[in-house]
């Protein structure tokens, strides 16, 4: 048993829980400070709560739900260049979230995918079938969080990590990133939301 198993026990958790309170005790005598009985008491559920609202959001997984501050049409206009990137993602639902990307450049499209992230039983998948590819490429999901999301494939040429942040209610913040000709390289992507259809 590793030793972050073993923590994840009961025993483990009240070993740490003891050696937490120890340290904190220790310190408060150092700077001088007298600890009483009901200071302990109370030092001790404080520590529990947050040991266990760590413990808590280390074990949960992550839902397609979760992923909803996606949804909606996002765009980058690059003037300079007369090109104009744009995704567009649906609401959450069916386990799926059902997105599209295009790129027009001088008025052509010069490039196009077809994306979705989808869950399944060994966690949640991003796959993106590229206009320039005859196969779709899966990257799972590995970071997560209320406003970021992280896929990974250390396997695929490039990109092997695609990153998702949320912004300010009107952007998103997209980037791909990876070692390209064994180099470390990537693009960010800024989008604004613009209007769907």
């Amino acid at each position: 048993m590793s030793l972050s198993d073993f923590y994840n026990t009961e025993q483990g958790f009240r070993i740490r829980l003891d050696s937490i309170l120890i340290e904190i005790c220790n310190e408060l005598e150092t700077r001088k400070m007298k600890i009483d009985l009901p200071l302990k008491g109370f030092l001790t559920v404080v520590i529990t709560a947050l040991l266990t609202a760590t413990a808590l959001s280390q074990d949960a997984k992550p839902k397609i739900d979760d992923l909803q501050w996606m949804a909606g049409c996002w765009e980058l206009s690059v003037p300079q260049r007369n090109m104009t990137i744009a995704e567009h993602w649906m609401k959450p639902a069916g386990g799926t979230l059902i997105g599209m990307g295009r790129t027009v450049v001088g008025g052509k499209t010069v490039s196009w995918e077809a994306l979705r992230v989808v869950a399944g039983d060994a966690g949640i998948d991003y796959i993106a079938k590229p206009s320039s590819s005859k196969e779709e490429t899966a990257f799972r999901l590995v970071k997560w969080s209320a406003t970021e999301a992280v896929f990974e494939n250390p396997e695929h040429d490039f990109p092997q990590r695609i990153i998702y942040r949320k912004g300010a209610s009107e952007e998103l913040f997209a980037r791909i990133e990876g070692n390209r000709n064994g180099k470390v390289s990537g693009m960010d992507i800024p989008m604004k939301r613009a209007a769907c259809g």
